[in-house]
């Protein structure tokens, strides 16, 4: 889910950004400080209610006068911001793209910027052959294949979002319940339930 977000932050401009726009300056230094970096959301008593990811700023407004910290050639700039925000939710429906095949245990799985865990328990109701030649899982009563680079609809099941970093997150999914799966196999059993 996809949301607007208001939050303060100290952004420490390096020596070497002095010399040109000082608020140039810290609009980059925001940009590469807080974009692509999973923050806590708070509300009005500034409590945590979530995390999410930070995709773009869309402005901000210096707070209050830059300070100088002796020893530290930086200058440190307090700013309000807004920047939209992508937060991923239990029971939410992505798509996803395959970026590998694992036997036995499943296959990872590619959203935005978050990777996650389909495990083979959850893809299909029909026992799956693996072909570790082509890197596939194939269903032994359907015939159908995932392999990488397959675009599937998955639901999130298992949300660890970690403070640290977007690689540091666990993310579970599943296929096992209906208008999940390859699109192909989506358009085959709307077919199905139209005859």
């Amino acid at each position: 889910m996809y949301t607007i977000i208001e939050d303060e932050h100290v952004t420490r401009v390096p020596p070497q950004l002095l010399g040109a726009s000082f608020d140039q300056a810290v609009l980059d230094v925001a940009q590469e400080s807080l974009c692509g970096r999973i923050l806590d959301m708070r509300d009005e008593n500034d409590h945590v209610v979530g995390k999410c990811y930070v995709v773009s700023l869309i402005d901000i407004e210096p707070v209050g006068e830059a300070t100088i910290v002796h020893g530290d050639g930086g200058v440190y700039q307090s700013i309000k911001y807004r920047a939209l925000a992508y937060t991923p939710k239990m029971q939410e429906v992505v798509d996803a793209i395959v970026i590998s095949v694992v036997p036995k245990l499943g296959v990872f799985l590619k959203f935005g910027p978050f990777e996650g865990l389909l495990h083979i328990s959850q893809i299909m109701d029909d026992r799956i052959d693996v072909d570790q030649v082509n890197q596939r899982f194939i269903g032994k009563e359907t015939g159908r294949e995932i392999r990488a680079g397959d675009i599937l609809r998955v639901r999130i099941v298992l949300l660890n979002l970690s403070s640290s970093s977007v690689k540091d997150s666990k993310i579970g999914f599943t296929m096992k319940q209906g208008g999940l799966g390859k699109k192909e196999w989506i358009k085959s059993q709307k077919k199905e339930e139209e005859n």
